[in-house]
């Protein structure tokens, strides 16, 4: 992955992050992300910064969606 592509994912997951913090059910640990104090605007950065905070970040968000299907379980019918 080139690091203009890297540097939009990392914005992309950035959004999804925000819109996440608005919801009120929706808790994530962003404490490693904030850490690496790497975001989407740094392009300054060199690529393999941008790639540990898109795991950072990344691994933010599925934490939470693997304790929220922990807590609401869903049946599988279809519509």
């Amino acid at each position: 992955m080139k690091k203009q592509e890297l540097i939009h994912l990392h914005g992309l997951l950035a959004e999804v992050s925000n819109q996440c913090a608005e919801w009120e059910n929706c808790q994530i640990d962003l404490g490693e992300y904030e850490a690496k104090g790497i975001r989407p605007t740094s392009i300054h950065k060199s690529k393999t910064d941008h790639k540990a905070a898109v795991f950072a970040l990344a691994g933010g968000i599925t934490m939470n969606m693997r304790e929220g299907e922990q807590e609401e379980a869903v049946a599988a019918t279809a519509d």
